[in-house]
């Protein structure tokens, strides 16, 4: 199945997420994902809400570049038209989120409209569930100016299979950089990107999919790790690889670190003691 949607306009939150909480979807019909693509044209921003989410993300924002990963939250509304079509028989809620690359090929005015499309990518069957890809791509006028891929999973668990715990790398970690993570986090990023996912948002909710405490979202950690080295990544275009590993429930205390590598920049999210790894990234410049 192929189907390729032009919006009019984005789409509201209110009516995605009505879908989205209250549309019943069976789970994975072993059927091969559908081509399901999504655009949108000419699309403005706030700075109003761009600078709320540079605030909650620790973005220094001076109300004309947007932050690097921004244009993910723009995205995301298109994301959840594509999870709230027909043809994808298992829902937004409840996917994990395993891998985020974005590229950024230059730096993006708030002003700029902007052409986004979005669409469903690769998918494979692994020993964890179905893995897949959502393509997202930013044009002003016809010049592509971000990009990003991004690997869920839907999880189907398989007996006699054992998660073994993932392990940070050897990079040095006698000075890492402290963050204390309150726990209305996920209420705030929420606010400020649209993500409402029940997970993130109140401990009574997050007990639905099995987790006593709210987990912080997965694309706030990844933007705080790019706030924090903005410093280095100055405005040269670049890419942005991220693993998700292990869940940050709040409230925590969380350890940064990064080094400088060959071919760019290498930096970990662990736990309090350095231990537990929670996001590995990789920076690498482009020109």
């Amino acid at each position: 199945m192929e189907s390729c949607l032009e919006l009019r306009a984005m789409p509201s939150l209110f009516s995605l997420y009505r879908k989205i909480f209250f549309g019943r979807k069976p789970g994975w019909d072993q059927q091969p994902l559908p081509h399901l693509q999504v655009s949108a044209r000419q699309v403005p921003l706030s700075a109003v809400k761009v600078a709320e989410y540079a605030d909650v993300c620790g973005f220094a924002f001076d109300g004309r570049v947007l932050p690097p990963t921004y244009l993910y939250v723009a995205a995301f509304r298109l994301h959840a038209t594509i999870f709230t079509h027909e043809a994808i028989t298992f829902p937004l809620l409840g996917l994990i989120h395993l891998r985020n690359q974005i590229r950024c090929y230059r730096s993006v005015a708030v002003d700029e409209l902007l052409d986004i499309d979005c669409a469903v990518g690769e998918s494979r069957e692994t020993d964890s569930g179905l893995e897949f890809e959502l393509l997202s791509k930013v044009y002003s006028g016809d010049e592509l100016v971000w990009d990003a891929v991004s690997t869920y999973l839907y999880r189907m668990d398989k007996p006699g299979r054992r998660a073994r715990p993932p392990k940070g790398t050897d990079m040095d970690w006698q000075e890492p950089v402290f963050w204390e993570l309150g726990e209305d986090l996920g209420r705030r990023y929420a606010r400020a990107s649209g993500d409402y996912n029940l997970i993130h948002l109140h401990p009574l909710l997050s007990k639905r999919f099995g987790f006593d405490r709210v987990l912080v979202h997965g694309m706030w950690s990844k933007a705080r790790c790019v706030a924090e080295l903005m410093p280095q990544i100055g405005q040269r275009p670049f890419a942005i690889d991220v693993a998700f590993k292990l869940p940050l429930f709040m409230p925590a205390c969380v350890s940064f670190n990064a080094e400088t590598s060959a071919d760019g920049i290498l930096f970990e999210l662990r736990d309090q003691k350095g231990r537990r790894p929670h996001l590995v990234g990789h920076v690498v410049f482009l020109d």
